[in-house]
């Protein structure tokens, strides 16, 4: 079942306390090269801002970088929270980016702004951008599409490169736009599994043809936390707790060592919402992790899975690759 279910990889540049951007971003390239080598389908790079420990802020540079490090595998944003950006300056640079590294670049799309009510102002002013979501993703289509003779303003580059749009959600609302548009979608169940069922349900309920879908194609992100062993997945899961266990106290999100145990870490509320957000994490060794795949892909029927693997130590993050790819085939 797995051998036919393309497998990708998406990135928050994870940064340990202490280090450079710099080698921070030199891991996630090394990271990319690696997947490339092992036939992964997607490196996608997810907008954040004012986060530190995540250092994808400025997301369409990153995509050209691993795009041009990396031979084959398809690079794009996971996405690019749109109500931060000008359509028309997405289209350009995604229009760019397109005719160097031709078929090979997607454009992923969010209404969320990737920050807290602060920097997102800080970003744009304009706070009810979100609200036109649905016509300012219409915008980018057309910005991306043929010229018919009519448009008076342009992407250039940009113009009928035709870079494929996807719609990512954790909630209903983007399930049933992209469905509405005929877009493929993305569900974000690396860090909110609660409406996984639904918003799939929904999407290939309402689902309408178009002329870049003719049926409905779902992706599913999914937290990873893969190792030669049971035992040493759940140690090394640590990393992650601890990093979701920041972002609920308001903490600076560090990519923090794994431990032996969180006891005394969290207290018993904390560790319910934990355990929430990471409720559909794929954890453990190699047969664990497949027989966890396919209950997924069976129930959910999805058409592919992009993972979150956000491991401490760089050796152990390309070991889960790797272990992937081996339950794959």
């Amino acid at each position: 079942m797995l051998s036919t279910i393309p497998f990708s990889l998406l990135e928050l540049a994870p940064m340990q306390k202490g280090a450079t951007v710099s080698d921070t971003l030199n891991k996630s390239t090394a990271y990319a090269q690696k997947a490339d080598q092992l036939g992964f389908n997607r490196f996608w790079l997810a907008e954040h801002h004012n986060m530190p420990g995540i250092v994808c802020a400025a997301t369409s540079i990153l995509v050209g970088h691993i795009a041009g490090n990396t031979k084959k595998i398809r690079v794009g944003s996971g996405g690019i929270m749109l109500p931060n950006h000008a359509p028309l300056v997405v289209a350009e640079q995604f229009g760019t980016l397109e005719s160097l590294y031709p078929g090979r670049i997607d454009l992923g799309l969010g209404r969320a702004p990737g920050s807290d009510p602060v920097t997102s102002r800080a970003l744009n002013n304009d706070i009810s951008r979100a609200e036109n979501f649905p016509n300012e993703v219409s915008e980018l289509q057309t910005l991306l599409g043929p010229y018919e003779g009519a448009k008076r303003v342009r992407a250039i580059p940009g113009e009928n490169t035709n870079v494929p749009i996807w719609l990512l959600g954790s909630s209903l609302f983007s399930a049933q736009l992209a469905a509405q548009k005929g877009l493929p979608y993305v569900f974000a169940g690396h860090f909110a599994p609660r409406f996984v069922h639904d918003a799939i349900a929904l999407y290939k309920r309402e689902f309408k043809p178009s002329s870049v879908l003719a049926k409905p194609y779902v992706m599913l992100a999914l937290p990873l936390v893969a190792a030669d062993t049971d035992e040493e997945a759940q140690y090394l899961s640590t990393t992650s707790k601890q990093r979701v266990l920041s972002l609920i106290r308001g903490d600076e999100l560090w990519l923090k060592p794994p431990v032996e145990t969180m006891e005394g870490l969290w207290s018993e509320q904390e560790r319910t919402h934990v355990e929430s957000f990471l409720g559909l994490s794929v954890t453990g060794g190699p047969a664990s992790i497949k027989h966890k795949l396919e209950m997924i892909v069976n129930q959910l029927e999805v058409d592919e899975l992009i993972f979150t693997n956000d491991l401490y130590d760089d050796e152990k993050r390309h070991r889960a690759l790797k272990i992937l790819m081996e339950i794959k085939n």
